[in-house]
């Protein structure tokens, strides 16, 4: 047998799948020679040249290698397998005359690793070179089944659907610990379910410093690319952001694609945008991230480049690509600011009115509570960031006045500095609001962080000296017990229910106060210092801002 290569690969025939083209009375003519190089955890490697078939998890191959020495397979061998999904891989040693002496086989193990830190793989004992009796194929599709066989992880309901754009696993790398990674990860698959994918199983590590090259350990690599062939995830997401090196690492190493939290809230926001504002700020705030991630393509060319300070395709295409987003970002950035010229205008035909503004976290029901409040239509679902553009609606108040309010974007953790700056057109109507109305999920576990991270972008948007009130939506979702707690520790919040109505006289009496306020002008009913149990059985709110948290 000749194998013909070089020191960073081999060079091999394009195998189809045996197994399945048996199965399928098929008969694949080999292809034209592919290079296969190792994936190897922390060293950049190009993608193997054969893929599996969708039905499988292994690729069907069977790597043979010499040792040039009397050891068998080493740690690097084990691991090659893993990342390669090889069938099995086998390292015959040879003496210094280069006789054959013995060969060792390994193949993967589905049960996990026998050790933590190792490679999931069942070595075979070393064997001489002439006892060459084994049934690989045999040993493959038991794998397949064991694989195939093993307890799934829990999955979104849309799992099975044919609709889903893909099966994802979780991961999350940081230093907090195991429960509150847990409650992100939560809030990361409701953002996966959001966008079209199907969770099927999650991975956490705490760590004090994230390997730089690629987040995660050698071993704990190997037991992300397990459960990845275990649950048949295409799709890794990070909860974080992660470095395009690390985007690049990464998806080079288990050959799946790879995204951070950022680029899934963009692609949410993406499929949500239906007017022309929304679809302009999204593409904006996409390009903004893909800037400077454009870093490290397009290199195939890069070795044809001159002597010192050379200019070779491979960089002139690179800087192409640069100027190109940088062109339409000034394209966007003019059309956006025309935008916000024309919603300057319209804010001031209406000056005259006092404006209110529902802020809140994501999937709070701030526009339940819009559409209850206006009897409008706005669109209302149980998902995250299902609206993106400001939708406002006149409401008339007990006293015969009308106030302007306005349905915003939601908040998240760590929004995206890239959707920040993107969305400053639609956030303008925040700064033009006389008081805030901070719609929280009163039912939702998160609660105290949720409020905490809308106060925070308040802060950061230089709105925290608007006078504003804390609405606890969803109140009718608590028992007794949770609510003595919230009532405690939010003294002037306001207990309502979006859905049902209950609770939204004391949110009226408020505005109302606030409206008297702002004119100069004594309130015109002595229901303001009515207690607030009317309705909702809350205290009276006080006016301005009821932060910070007790």
């Amino acid at each position: 047998m000749v194998i013909v290569g070089t020191p960073g690969g081999i060079l091999i025939p394009e195998l189809p799948r045996g197994r399945g083209a048996q199965g399928a009375g098929e008969e694949a003519a080999p292809g034209e020679g592919q290079r296969l190089r190792p994936n190897r955890p922390g060293r950049p490697s190009a993608r193997a040249a054969v893929r599996s078939a969708p039905a499988s998890r292994l690729r069907g191959l069977r790597l043979l290698h010499t040792h040039l020495s009397p050891e068998g397979l080493t740690e690097e061998d084990l691991m090659d397998l893993l990342f390669l999904r090889l069938d099995a891989i086998i390292a015959l040693s040879v003496n210094p005359e280069g006789e054959p002496v013995r060969w060792q086989a390994a193949t993967l193990a589905p049960e996990g690793p026998a050790a933590p830190g190792t490679a999931p793989c069942q070595v075979d004992e070393p064997r001489p070179w002439d006892r060459t009796t084994a049934d690989f194929a045999a040993r493959a599709a038991d794998i397949e089944a064991a694989l195939s066989a093993l307890p799934a992880a829990p999955q979104s309901r849309e799992a099975d659907s044919p609709a889903t754009a893909g099966r994802a696993l979780l991961v999350s790398v940081a230093p907090e610990p195991r429960a509150v990674q847990e409650q992100r990860l939560n809030e990361l698959a409701e953002l996966a379910r959001t966008a079209g994918l199907a969770v099927c199983g999650r991975i956490i590590q705490r760590v004090a410093r994230p390997d730089p090259r690629s987040i995660l350990g050698k071993g704990k690599l190997a037991e992300l690319e397990v459960i990845a062939l275990r649950e048949n995830a295409d799709i890794l997401v990070f909860d974080g952001e992660l470095s395009p090196a690390q985007v690049h690492n990464l998806a080079d190493i288990t050959e799946r694609k790879v995204i951070d939290r950022t680029q899934l809230i963009l692609d949410i926001f993406a499929q949500h945008a239906a007017s022309r504002a929304g679809r302009l700020q999204v593409e904006l705030a996409q390009l903004r991230y893909v800037l400077p991630r454009l870093a490290g393509r397009n290199r195939a060319l890069d070795r044809l480049m001159g002597g010192v300070g050379g200019r070779g395709p491979g960089e002139s295409r690179l800087e192409t690509d640069r100027r190109k987003v940088r062109e339409r970002m000034t394209r966007l950035n003019q059309e956006l600011e025309k935008l916000r010229r024309r919603r300057g205008l319209a804010r001031r035909g209406r000056r005259d009115i006092p404006q209110a503004a529902l802020v809140g976290y994501t999937n709070a029901g701030k526009s339940t509570l819009l559409n209850t409040l206006t009897r409008s239509r706005v669109l209302a679902e149980n998902r995250l960031f299902a609206t993106l553009d400001p939708a406002t609606r006149r409401l008339r108040v007990p006293g015969e006045r009308e106030v302007v309010i306005a349905d915003t974007v939601g908040f998240i953790r760590n929004l995206p500095r890239e959707l920040m700056d993107a969305f400053r057109a639609t956030l303008e109507e925040l700064a033009a609001a006389d008081f805030l109305v901070h719609v929280a999920d009163a039912s939702h576990p998160d609660l105290l962080q949720q409020i905490a991270s809308v106060e925070t972008i308040l802060e950061e948007l230089g709105l925290a000296a608007v006078p504003r009130v804390l609405a606890l939506n969803k109140w009718d979702r608590l028992a007794e017990p949770a609510r003595e707690e919230l009532r405690a520790a939010f003294p002037g919040a306001i207990p309502i229910s979006a859905r049902t109505g209950d609770g939204l006289d004391a949110l009226f009496r408020w505005l109302e106060r606030e409206l008297a306020l702002k004119r100069a002008l004594p309130p015109l009913r002595d229901e303001l210092d009515e207690d607030a149990e009317e309705g909702a059985g809350a205290p009276e709110p006080a006016s301005g801002p009821v932060f910070p948290l007790q």
